[in-house]
């Protein structure tokens, strides 16, 4: 198995193409979105669960410090806002248009990166960043 990082983000970059995919026919098949949001994590949590629980790396939470804890509770919340969202805009708009603007989140972590992480980029990544920006824009236009 790999252990690159580029290896792992084209993986998750497929599966979040399947996602806008699996999703659009999902939310056609029933009423709400929200009950397809709470079905889809009901499966991410019972396999989590099954793959934590097969490799043995739960950890007490009681020695994982308040601020860790305290993030990883707002990068929930948000990740549940953000499926909250996506789904809706896929019940209601074309996936190859949302899913574009969706992946504005590429954009927009880089400024929150530079912002509250202090990370730096160079000029080049940020003319990279502004055209994905541009290119999620123009492939959501509908003309």
């Amino acid at each position: 198995m790999t252990t690159t990082w580029q290896f792992w983000a084209v993986l998750s970059a497929t599966f979040a193409a399947l996602t806008a995919i699996f999703v659009k026919i999902g939310v056609s098949g029933l009423p709400s979105d929200y009950v397809v949001t709470l079905l889809r994590t009901c499966v991410v949590l019972a396999v989590l669960a099954l793959i934590v629980a097969a490799t043995g790396q739960w950890q007490n939470p009681a020695r994982v410090s308040w601020t860790t804890l305290g993030a990883i509770v707002l990068s929930g919340l948000a990740t549940g806002a953000s499926w909250l969202c996506y789904f809706r805009a896929l019940k209601l708009g074309d996936a190859s248009r949302v899913a574009p603007i969706d992946k504005l989140s590429v954009v927009l972590v880089a400024i929150f990166a530079a912002i509250f992480l202090g990370e730096r980029l160079s000029a080049v990544n940020w003319a990279g960043v502004v055209l994905i920006a541009a290119g999620a824009v123009l492939v959501a236009v509908k003309v």
